[in-house]
């Protein structure tokens, strides 16, 4: 990294840091509309501070929910192109009372800033926006060109980020996208995430009389919704944990030989997973190990189970309604809306008899992703994280669900390359997010050696 960059970003390290808490201190929250002014500030604040980096053609461009802030700056002629992505939106807070500070009072305390969001995606995102500043002004140039795109719904799924980007192609046009979303697996190893797992899902309901009947009364002449939506679960897996729905695995692409001797090469143990978790014992389909199934098997999932009485005490009814929500997590090459046919035909072929199947979809849909081993910016990030921590940076898979990166693939026909600083142990979603401030150093120095190396690289 050039000196003049380096020194400026030393120089302004304590000034970076509380703009990151002025940042931070926004209340962000993209589900809630109680939080639409903070959503509004956040977008402004921003657009703000990709002005006076010095960034061009700052807009502030609406969608149906949340607004997009895009910047650029166009001006290194035969250097890439970067689409530079991040969210500026957060999650709720809730619950509220197991935070040691407040969640929007952002607090340091022993090298982390702890705040809503700081994490996830605040802090990651606010570096790229401080290098291009560096850059501006001390060279008054960046290496590559760069688009800026930071997009407000992120947390709620990207409802508006496929219009957007679909009504937007020109504008978004670029060589490949370098996200400052997706935080590295571990904070003791240097990593690049290559691929993540597709989703699909629906929920469904079980009803068998008009109402709750007495169960003395009517026992043993209706069916009870309880008993057989517990039924029509169990009927979803084998007894070793794989789906039993038909054709669920039929696109599915195994795992060379070479990609699980890698994934075995990683430094990972099940007793130390078991006591992260707090399950007795790892569980999933047979034959694979256990970050095999995270990473490179699909998995189908009940998420939520209801339905009858839950209150104190007894209450003694034949529950008319029984409800179950379901994901499915994919890998190429299954399609979201087949899985949620399929299990779909599934629910309908084993529903028991004496209750009526009511099935809705909920279209949070992606496909999975997976970055090309040969692809430019991967290989830039590999030089870099090498160079910063003295040691070559490990491929891993992500078991989540990245609908971005599918969206800008489809879309733009480009690939996302993760290049982000937090790490997956600092609880974001949780109460008492943090953000290391060592990372936020690393970060920008790693961002700036970056676009250095993009803009150099044939």
């Amino acid at each position: 990294m050039a000196a003049s960059v380096a020194g400026y970003l030393h120089a302004h390290r304590e000034r970076i840091i509380a703009e990151l808490v002025e940042f931070a201190g926004i209340p962000s929250v993209s589900t809630d509309s109680a939080y639409a002014d903070g959503m509004a500030a956040a977008a402004q604040w921003v657009a703000g501070q990709l002005a006076r980096a010095g960034i061009q053609q700052v807009q502030i461009l609406p969608t149906a929910r949340h607004p997009v802030v895009y910047g650029e700056w166009l001006g290194a002629p035969g250097a890439p192109t970067l689409l530079v992505y991040g969210h500026y939106d957060v999650q709720p807070p809730d619950p509220l009372d197991a935070w040691q500070s407040p969640p929007f009072a952002p607090q340091i305390r022993d090298g982390r800033l702890y705040a809503r969001g700081v994490s996830d995606d605040k802090g990651p995102m606010l570096i790229p926006i401080k290098v291009a500043e560096a850059f501006l002004a001390t060279d008054g140039r960046l290496p590559v060109n760069v688009k800026f795109l930071f997009e407000g719904e992120e947390e709620i799924g990207s409802p508006s980020l496929e219009p957007f980007i679909a009504a937007h192609t020109t504008l978004l046009a670029a060589d490949y996208v370098l996200s400052a979303d997706g935080a590295m697996w571990r904070v003791d190893l240097p990593s690049i995430t290559v691929a993540s797992r597709g989703m699909a899902g629906l929920e469904f309901t079980l009803t068998g009389a008009a109402k709750d009947l007495h169960s003395g009364r009517h026992g043993g002449a209706v069916a009870n919704a309880l008993h057989a939506v517990a039924e029509l679960v169990a009927s979803l897996h084998t007894s070793d944990g794989r789906a039993a729905v038909a054709g669920f695995y039929d696109e599915v692409v195994g795992l060379t030989t070479d990609e699980r001797a890698a994934l075995a090469a990683l430094p990972f143990d099940d007793a130390d997973y078991l006591a992260q978790t707090g399950a007795p014992a790892t569980f999933g389909e047979a034959g694979y190990t256990t970050l095999e199934r995270m990473w490179a098997r699909p998995t189908l999932e009940i998420n939520g189970l209801w339905g009858g009485y839950q209150g104190e005490g007894s209450k003694t009814v034949i529950p008319h309604e029984a409800h179950a929500k379901i994901t499915c997590r994919l890998v190429p090459d299954q399609d979201p809306a087949e899985i949620t046919a399929r299990v779909a035909r599934h629910l309908e072929t084993h529903t028991p008899p004496g209750v009526r199947l009511t099935i809705r979809h909920d279209h949070h849909e992606a496909l999975p992703y997976r970055l090309p081993a040969g692809h430019a910016g991967l290989q830039v990030a590999t030089q870099v994280l090498a160079e910063l921590y003295g040691t070559a940076p490990v491929q891993v898979r992500m078991g989540g669900t990245l609908p971005v990166s599918e969206l800008f693939q489809r879309l733009l026909g480009i690939y996302t390359v993760f290049f982000s600083f937090s790490t997956a142990d600092e609880d974001f979603h949780a109460p008492n997010e943090f953000f290391r401030l060592d990372r936020l150093k690393e970060g920008l120095v790693a961002w700036a050696r970056f676009w250095e190396l993009a803009g150099i690289q044939e």
